[in-house]
């Protein structure tokens, strides 16, 4: 056995034993340690739930990389440590020296898009979710939020009457009447709350209804 193989062994070998004592010491519990749940606060519950959950991911991580490098040391015992698994080539000392585990080439390693995460899969962007071309659509939908929180990048730094958006809703609202209409600190309290504000939307709307 030459060096680089001898060193690579040792390597692998010292990172198993650290893995597998890491691996007793932390046995997930997925007993909760308290005695009732009664007096708990839902969030407690859940960030108790939340701990178990990243030890059990973590645990489930030791162990593959544990599974890697038996895997590792079962080629070095068979002379097959270093040759690519896909291509039969020679894996570089530069790449086994940094990653001990490794079975193929880069070249031949799992594309970085195949570890995409997987809420991506549902994302669909903004436009998923745009209704503003519905003239009886009412809802706060994705297209109104992205406005909401780009227009602080537009905003003048002088003081404007209006600002935000001022599309048919008016003033990022979710309907027309919501950028003339007012209420107190106090908020709704009846009819007699609310104020009207003698404002650009509120003369659209005016003239919208002659």
């Amino acid at each position: 056995m030459d060096k680089h193989l001898r060193e690579a062994k040792q390597t692998l070998e010292c990172r198993k034993v650290e893995l597998l004592e890491h691996i007793h010491k932390t046995e997930v519990d997925h007993n909760t340690q308290e005695l009732s749940e009664y007096d708990n606060h839902p969030a407690d519950n859940a960030t108790d739930l939340f701990d178990r959950e990243k030890d059990a991911a973590i645990h489930q991580h030791m162990e593959e990389e544990v599974h890697e490098i038996e895997h590792a040391l079962k080629k070095i015992m068979d002379g097959s440590y270093g040759i690519c698994e896909k291509t039969g080539k020679a894996i570089p000392l530069e790449r086994l020296e940094a990653f001990p585990t490794a079975r193929t080439i880069v070249s031949e390693s799992k594309p970085f898009e195949e570890y995409r995460p997987v809420e991506e899969d549902v994302l669909r962007g903004f436009s998923k979710s745009n209704k503003d071309q519905a003239d009886n659509e009412t809802e706060f939908d994705g297209e109104d939020a992205y406005q909401m929180v780009a227009r602080f990048n537009d905003t003048s730094v002088e003081y404007d009457e209006e600002t935000g958006d001022t599309d048919l809703y008016g003033a990022n609202g979710v309907e027309e009447y919501e950028g003339f209409l007012s209420t107190g600190i106090d908020g709704y309290h009846g009819p007699e709350s609310v104020d009207i504000q003698q404002n650009e939307h509120y003369k659209a709307y005016r003239e919208s209804r002659k």
